[in-house]
């Protein structure tokens, strides 16, 4: 294996010089979920193979061991010239996730797949009776002749049209405690037993899903961890959503159109000078700076395949700051904010990060389940009560 530099300035030389050589032209976007972006995975693939798409991971998996400082150091390179992809270490849910607790078949088989988006990956968490006490999730799954079958009902999946595979949190023990009965899995999608229903959103997408699984099958190696160990397991994965979910995000609604920037976006309609609206952008700017400075500090301690609690703060204070902007833009807009449509493309931005807004609020775990976490984890605070936490699960209320 290659030799590689811990020196700081060394490193960034080396890839200033890689990003010269190599960084030429501006990947084409698509749609999230929607279809392939073959040149982002061919430049991760090149990635990979020089060391700074997991920079943080083992060597044997693509990466360099390098601690998150150094690690740094290449997304700053990386961002200075506009060039995706480095870090993924930070970013990937299935990748974090089947590194620290996967088997070598799978670590073999969709480890490089699901880091260089060659495979595309949904999440199969909540139920329509376990979305806020994910626990409770009544999906079953049976080891039947060396496979896994699984029965029961997902809903709000992003992605599942699309997906290659699906990340599964299943019951695999009715007789143990809710959060100790629990699986995590690895499920294909493409097969006959798995059935996607598309749910129409106020946005006119059809991004979210509810899916329903009949005697859908998986490798008995594509249990993640231990039967048992879901609970504990679904906290890594989960740490990292909410770590994407705390980050930046920018929607490009109509192209040419700019209502990111908040202070253009009050001096072009005239506003600028109203001490109130002056008061709401200073306020939501603030959140912004910090959030970032908050989330920074988080990832900087969170080792390859952990979770971490903190993450939670990010993702409660990005749902605030997206709804809070969307408060001041509405606001800068008037009138203006009821228009909609390719006649109003302005307007129609405005109103479309407004309700893509409530994604954030509600996905990786609802505001509230945030503040709880936060309470509990981090300030040390007493938990709730949960009389059926100790019973067996098909004793609790409700089964």
């Amino acid at each position: 294996m290659p030799e590689y530099t811990t020196d700081p300035e060394t490193l960034r030389a080396e890839v200033r010089a890689f990003l010269e050589a190599n960084w030429h032209d501006r990947i084409p976007e698509t749609p999230m979920w929607e279809q392939r972006n073959a040149p982002l995975t061919e430049w991760k693939d090149r990635l990979l193979e020089a060391g700074y798409l997991v920079p943080t991971w083992p060597a044997e998996y693509g990466g360099r061991g390098y601690t998150p400082e150094l690690a740094q150091i290449i997304e700053d390179e990386f961002k200075a010239v506009g060039a995706p992809g480095s870090n993924e270490d930070k970013r990937s849910i299935p990748g974090n996730t089947i590194l620290r607790f996967g088997s070598e078949r799978l670590k073999k088989d969709l480890l490089r797949d699901a880091i260089t988006g060659r495979a595309f990956f949904c999440l199969f968490y909540s139920e329509p009776g376990a979305g806020s006490d994910l626990a409770g999730v009544r999906t079953t799954a049976e080891l039947t002749g060396g496979r896994w079958v699984f029965n029961g009902q997902k809903v709000w999946t992003s992605g599942a049209m699309t997906a290659d595979y699906a990340l599964c949190l299943a019951r695999t023990d009715w007789d143990a405690p809710k959060h100790r009965g629990l699986g995590y899995f690895v499920i294909p999608m493409r097969q006959p037993g798995i059935d996607v229903r598309p749910l129409h959103q106020i946005t006119h997408e059809s991004h979210f899903n509810e899916v329903f699984l009949t005697n859908a099958e998986a490798p008995a190696e594509y249990l993640v961890g231990e039967p048992g160990e879901g609970w504990r397991i679904i906290q890594t994965a989960l740490a990292y959503e909410r770590s994407l979910m705390g980050e930046d995000r920018r929607v490009v609604r109509h192209p040419g159109v700019d209502v990111d920037d908040l202070i253009g976006l009050a001096r072009r309609h005239g506003r600028l000078d109203d001490p109130v609206l002056r008061q709401e952008l200073a306020s939501v700017i603030a959140l912004r700076e910090v959030n970032g400075l908050n989330n920074a500090r988080a990832k900087a301690s969170l080792e390859p395949g952990t979770s971490s609690s903190v993450m939670s703060l990010g993702k409660l204070a990005m749902a605030h700051i997206l709804h809070g902007e969307g408060a001041v833009r509405t606001s800068i807009l008037g009138a203006e904010s009821v228009l909609t449509g390719e006649g109003n493309p302005e307007a129609d931005t405005v109103n479309y990060e407004m309700f893509s807004a409530f994604v954030t609020s509600i996905g990786g775990g609802s505001n509230q389940i945030q503040r709880n976490i936060i309470a509990e984890r981090v300030l040390g605070l007493p938990k709730e009560q949960e009389a059926d936490r100790d019973i067996p699960f098909r004793e609790a209320k409700g089964n």
